[in-house]
């Protein structure tokens, strides 16, 4: 799922409070909770079948793009990175061709966004969407990239490039995604909102779009709004591991410690469903959350050993919120500014650099603020904070 995203946390003032009584987990809400092991068998079987069938007639690119494919979707699921590793290997004999034959190019680019490497991807998606024009995912893929990494103007051309090629739904939510990444998320909400009122959507447009609307309305500072649309997003796709943090980032904003350990309880293989694990039952002061914070930490020294800086974001959060590491904090957070620029990422280095009391080192955030005219009230609020206690 190209759009896809997580938001909120920590340190800075939290949107509106929730309306209505403490979430209580529900039969509804298992169903969010929790994978079918049916599901899981079905998915290893059709892995084992194109696996067999790649072995006995090695470079069929059919079969390789369908399992790399497949690696790709479990690797979303399941949280697990080394999938992502299983998908490069089924391409291997066309992964450093500069010219590979069609296919390759949007898988390639897919998983170094999915490991943040987004000059990379970029370089991909800027030749396939030239190689054809049509394909609606590289245009999709290439509008994401470039909203993360704080090129606006060039993101918002990708999604008016899809006006043509696409339902109408698909373009809203790129649109929406653009201008939810540069600060104006109540535009963002709006758009989607009225979209949404018309029937016909597909399944996987109307999950990216309750998607979009949940992290607008949460970056605009309406939680409750935010909760609704999670809750439904999730239930439309329980597998969206982006969605699921930003909404336990969400509940952890507004004091549902217990609701947000909820959301991420079964779903410790991912390390950054983990992170929010450790923040929740770190924030309830429970006999768990020092072994759950240890294990985290030695998952981030092991990514650190296998030079995988995918996570410094994540990284960056544990120390300000966990270890209470500012300097360390904001040594992290400044590496990942150097890659994305998501309000996420934008929120972090200010943070950071206010309990590292270095306001300067915020300039970078500061000036990219300004910029894009971010109207966020969160954002708005916390930069406020940096200058009034620069020198």
């Amino acid at each position: 799922m190209v759009l896809a995203m997580a938001w909120g946390w920590g340190c800075g003032r939290a949107p509106s409070s929730l309306e209505g009584a403490p979430f209580v987990p529900t039969s509804e809400f298992v169903v969010l909770a929790h994978v079918p092991a049916v599901d899981r068998d079905v998915r290893a079987r059709e892995r084992m079948a194109l696996r067999q069938a790649l072995a006995r007639h090695a470079g069929q690119l059919d079969v390789a793009l369908q399992l790399a494919r497949v690696n790709i979707e479990v690797a979303r699921a399941r949280g697990d990175s080394r999938y992502l590793g299983r998908a490069q290997a089924a391409l291997a004999p066309w992964w450093d061709l500069a010219a590979p034959p069609p296919g390759v190019r949007l898988i390639r680019a897919t998983l170094h966004h999915a490991r943040r490497e987004y000059a990379q991807a970029l370089v991909d998606l800027d030749a396939a969407v030239k190689e054809d024009p049509g394909d609606v995912a590289s245009w999709l893929l290439r509008a994401e990239v470039l909203g993360v990494r704080g090129e606006h103007a060039e993101a918002a051309r990708s999604c008016a490039r899809l006006t043509a090629l696409t339902s109408p739904l698909e373009v809203t939510v790129c649109e929406a995604r653009v201008r939810s990444l540069s600060g104006h998320s109540r535009q963002a909400h709006q758009l989607l909102a009225e979209a949404l009122t018309r029937r016909g959507h597909s399944q996987e447009a109307q999950t990216r779009a309750l998607a979009t609307l949940a992290e607008s309305a949460a970056l605009a500072g309406d939680a409750s709004a935010a909760r609704r649309f999670f809750l439904r997003a999730l239930a439309l796709d329980p597998h969206d591991a982006d969605a699921r943090a930003a909404f336990a980032d969400l509940l952890l904003d507004v004091g549902r410690a217990r609701e947000a350990a909820v959301v991420v309880i079964d779903h410790a293989q991912d390390d950054r469903l983990l992170l929010r694990r450790v923040l929740a039952e770190n924030a309830l002061g429970t006999s768990r959350a020092p072994e759950l914070a240890q294990a985290l930490a030695r998952r981030f020294e092991e990514r650190r050993l296998r030079g995988d800086g995918g996570l410094a974001r994540e990284e960056a959060r544990f120390a300000l919120e966990v270890e209470k590491a500012p300097q360390k904090a904001l040594r992290l957070a400044l590496a990942a500014w150097e890659t994305q620029r998501e309000p996420r990422d934008v929120r972090l280095l200010l943070e950071a650099a206010l309990a590292a009391g270095e306001p300067e080192a915020a300039r970078p955030a500061l000036d990219f603020l300004r910029a894009s005219g971010c109207e966020d009230p969160v954002l708005v609020r916390l930069a406020e904070r940096v200058r009034s206690v620069q020198p």
